[in-house]
């Protein structure tokens, strides 16, 4: 079966990052699906080069090589454009290769974390069709994501999650919600390894399109702590339509005082 056009890119787009990132030595978000509500430090940037896989049946969509930029322009508000080249190889063909939609974003944490509370953060965002939806590329029109997102830290330990709601005005798409959960552990210096359950609704008009709950392992391993990262995940879907999806990137974080960044 040909993976319908706007589905493609929307699956691409909404289930393989749509990224937002965390400052801390464990950074959270990529490259998971499930993000968290720590924005980067004030004055800091962030940088991803990475690529994803996303795979519906005989149907397969990726992003990469993709560039993603994060920027603490105030404190606790953070800037977010990702810039993707984009792949559709359904399984009828033809495949298809170029430009994808752009995404920008700005996540703000209107919370802070302490030794009793958790911190609570916003991450709304923005899917520009930059990439060709008539060739599986790109949504077609603009689309909105708009999550809630909470954390807890303790000792080596961290989880967060959330939800929200993705709209897309496209005609055959639909609104959906979706809802993640993850939980990470440090090991000694070099390693950070995570699990987390993500689920979302159907996301088109078509009568057979099932919502989906992935679970999905990965982690992070410091090259420099914490300024040079190795990100991978790795996934599939343990309820509803048969999903697959990975992730692998390589993050650089820089700004004043890069040494003492939490």
């Amino acid at each position: 079966m040909t993976l319908p056009l706007p589905r493609a890119g929307k699956f691409l787009f909404a289930l393989a990052g749509l990224i937002g990132m965390s400052a801390r030595v464990a950074i959270a978000g990529p490259p998971f699906l499930t993000d968290d509500p720590q924005p980067v430090d004030y004055q800091h940037f962030e940088i991803y080069a990475f690529s994803t896989y996303y795979r519906t049946g005989p149907d397969i969509a990726t992003q990469g090589p993709a560039l993603e930029v994060n920027w603490g322009a105030v404190p606790d508000v953070q800037l977010h454009l990702v810039i993707p080249m984009a792949g559709a190889f359904p399984g009828g063909g033809p495949n298809a290769f170029g430009p994808g939609d752009i995404e920008m974003g700005i996540k703000y944490r209107f919370i802070h974390e302490t030794k009793h509370r958790p911190q609570f953060g916003v991450f709304p965002f923005i899917e520009l069709p930059a990439g060709s939806a008539d060739r599986g590329l790109g949504n077609g029109r603009t689309w909105y994501r708009i999550p809630l997102w909470v954390q807890k830290s303790g000792g080596p330990w961290t989880t967060y999650g959330g939800g929200g709601v993705v709209i897309n005005p496209t005609p055959g798409m639909r609104n959906y919600d979706f809802e993640g959960w993850l939980v990470q552990r440090d090991i000694g210096d070099k390693w950070t390894l995570g699990t987390e359950l993500f689920r979302h609704g159907a996301v088109d008009t078509d009568p057979s399109t099932r919502p989906s709950t992935l679970w999905n392992v990965g982690g992070y391993y410091y090259f420099i702590k914490p300024g040079f990262q190795l990100l991978f995940s790795l996934g599939h879907s343990v309820h509803g339509a048969p999903e697959s999806d990975a992730y692998l990137g390589l993050y650089w974080t820089w700004g004043p005082d890069a040494s003492k960044h939490p």
